[in-house]
């Protein structure tokens, strides 16, 4: 079996309120749509009826299409029960361009560290805990801090300086971040 490349982007588990977040949408039910959080390891959340449109719903096919990526608002997480609730008609303008622009640079993040985890066989988390979330931590985006690797990797990587030893390759080691 080899290491285990399904993680989360971010650090928290879950999203905060009033947070626009990206999701696509899986089933429409009869409540409303179940959905995935695409940054948060496809982990599901609903978007009830009443929260798709500020007017009145004619069709909801018009509204809300199975398959579809798209930001919307995050109303409540019950981090027990696992339940998360998503608003499509209180999501701005500006939510929307903000959260389509993490998502993007975030995707890019992602896949650079999947390959990265699949290529030293490390599970993409155990790289995130050591280099991924400690740069979202330093620099806002991991994106940034890729960006200032292309031209100047030792202005970054020379802030990471605890080793990282894996089980897999005790001899591998990563400079990791403070």
């Amino acid at each position: 079996m080899g290491p285990n490349l399904e993680c989360r982007m971010y650090e928290a588990r879950y999203p905060e309120v009033d947070m626009a977040v990206m999701i696509q949408v899986k089933n429409i039910a009869d409540m409303g749509a179940y959905v995935s959080l695409l940054e948060y390891n496809n982990i599901e959340g609903m978007i009830l009826f009443s929260e798709l449109s500020r007017r009145r719903i004619r069709s909801v096919n018009s509204l809300i299409k199975v398959g579809r990526i798209e930001p919307v608002m995050v109303l409540r997480v019950d981090k027990e029960k696992g339940y998360i609730d998503l608003s499509k008609r209180r999501v701005s303008e500006e939510d929307i361009q903000a959260c389509e622009e993490r998502y993007n640079k975030s995707k890019l993040v992602h896949s650079i560290m999947r390959h990265v985890a699949e290529t030293l066989n490390i599970d993409l988390e155990e790289l995130y805990v050591h280099i991924g979330w400690p740069l979202y931590r330093k620099y806002g985006h991991a994106f940034e801090a890729f960006k200032i690797i292309v031209t100047d990797p030792d202005s970054v990587l020379n802030t990471l300086t605890r080793t990282m030893e894996t089980p897999l390759q005790p001899g591998w080691k990563t400079p990791m971040l403070d």
